[in-house]
């Protein structure tokens, strides 16, 4: 199985998600290619309400840590209660440009 199926499958076992995005951003990033190393997830429970944002991201880290153990180098995490996701209307922000390693250089 591919990790960003891993990923995907873990969060909607844990978290019944309302809503749940797991998008590989490995080709942003100074990897080689068709890489699995660089995720953004999108996360929508009600297992969130009532917790802070480090707690919400403390759940998931645990919930992946075999993956963050492993083949995953970089995670962001957007987690959001049901009413927070509305008020966002239903949108996510994007991930910046990565700055690092061969990228950098001119």
């Amino acid at each position: 199985m591919q990790v960003q199926q891993q990923i995907q499958q873990t969060l909607e076992q844990q978290f019944d998600p309302a809503h749940l995005e797991v998008v590989n951003e490995s080709h942003m990033h100074s990897v080689p290619p068709n890489s699995e190393t660089h995720f953004k997830v999108v996360l929508v429970s009600a297992v969130f309400d009532g917790k802070r944002k480090v707690a919400r991201h403390q759940l998931v880290y645990a919930a992946l840590a075999e993956q963050l153990a492993g083949p995953v180098h970089a995670l962001a995490l957007h987690t959001y209660t049901g009413d927070e996701w509305s008020a966002r209307q239903q949108g996510a922000p994007d991930s910046p440009d990565c700055l690092g390693g061969s990228k950098a250089e001119a």
